[in-house]
């Protein structure tokens, strides 16, 4: 089989679109999470935390913006969240600390920079420690050809290059929540108690669902130029060795985003006399376990002992959210502005 054509079989009968929609799909980690084991509130939180990053990346969809500026803006919501397991509500490795990750990638590159190459495609970050908004990094790092010349940096130096790109650095002890810290002291079979930093005052409020993740936060939109934009960003594994790199910095692993064009002068040209797209493009982001989610995928990683999910969008606005485990925190949001959310495996989207 040639590779397009294995392309256009992941896409399946894709039903036809007009140009000019835009469409935003996100995920807030995938795994342990039990409805029996959760309190009305506690959902009623995630929703709307889902809610709020959906209504945030739509206003730049909505006004015409890039789709990297509303997966960004969409997860940027999710990482100053404490419920999820990105920036704020990171998970601590195996010394006690945090050790952030994120990554971004474009099916083809934004209009609003005409200076980046089409050959650069995406940027992957690893162990950071003082950016607030990891995501943001990403995307400065990736609008950013000169200053970082690469396609993945990692640690101090890519920190302070961000810096001069006027990201916002932070104590470590802004991502610090007592009930990440006691689930990692807890984990090691040590005291939870005394704890490193004082809780915030209304920490008690943000009961995350999820016990000891491995998962990660992620978005992936459509903008009306037809390009497609994934971002992914997490604290990675519960107690993870010290300097771990899982797959949502690794380009290929736990994202990606790609533009191809279609097949034929005819079905070329028929696509433009219907004002349908004459391309394909897909982006993915996937969260769960990352040290199999690399060779395997969904059903397949239940097989070698890996839980996750992955949301998928295409150009023609179609949407994929399969999982293997008991939820995946979800939602999607179409240009009549209506955020649809949901938890758990058997739940619709509402």
């Amino acid at each position: 089989m040639h590779m397009t054509d294995e392309k256009q079989a992941l896409l399946g009968n894709l039903r036809p679109s007009k140009t000019g929609q835009y469409v935003l799909v996100i995920h807030g980690g995938a795994g342990t999470m039990s409805r029996e084991r959760s309190t009305p509130e506690q959902r009623a939180q995630y929703k709307a935390a889902l809610s709020s990053a959906l209504k945030l990346g739509h206003a730049v969809l909505q006004d015409g913006g890039e789709a990297m500026d509303a997966a960004v803006a969409a997860v940027a919501s999710m990482e100053d969240c404490p419920l999820f397991n990105s920036g704020k509500g990171a998970v601590f490795n195996v010394a006690g600390k945090n050790e952030l990750e994120t990554s971004i990638m474009l099916s083809k590159p934004p209009e609003s920079h005409p200076n980046i190459p089409t050959s650069r495609r995406g940027f992957g970050v690893t162990l950071l420690s003082h950016v607030r908004n990891p995501s943001k990094l990403a995307r400065a790092l990736y609008l950013a050809p000169t200053a970082a010349p690469h396609t993945m940096l990692s640690g101090k130096a890519c920190e302070d290059i961000g810096e001069q790109l006027g990201i916002e650095l932070v104590d470590q002890s802004y991502f610090f929540t007592q009930a990440r810290w006691r689930e990692h002291r807890r984990g090691l079979g040590l005291p939870e108690e005394p704890l490193p930093y004082p809780g915030d005052q209304d920490e008690t409020l943000h009961v995350p669902l999820d016990q000891l993740p491995t998962g990660t936060v992620g978005a992936v939109a459509l903008d009306v130029r037809g390009c497609i934009a994934a971002v992914t960003s997490t604290g990675g594994r519960t107690n993870k060795l010290e300097g771990r790199i899982g797959d949502t910095p690794s380009m290929g692993a736990g994202f990606w985003a790609e533009e191809w064009p279609a097949h034929g002068h005819l079905r070329r040209a028929w696509d433009h006399l219907r004002g349908h797209r004459s391309s394909n493009a897909v982006g993915v982001s996937g969260t769960g376990d990352g040290d199999k989610a690399s060779k395997y995928c969904v059903e397949e990683l239940r097989k070698d002992g890996g839980i996750g999910g992955v949301i998928a969008l295409d150009n023609r606005g179609n949407i994929a959210m399969p999982m293997n485990c008991s939820g995946m925190y979800r939602g999607v949001i179409k240009e009549d502005g209506t955020p649809k959310t949901a938890i758990f495996d058997d739940d619709e989207l509402s």
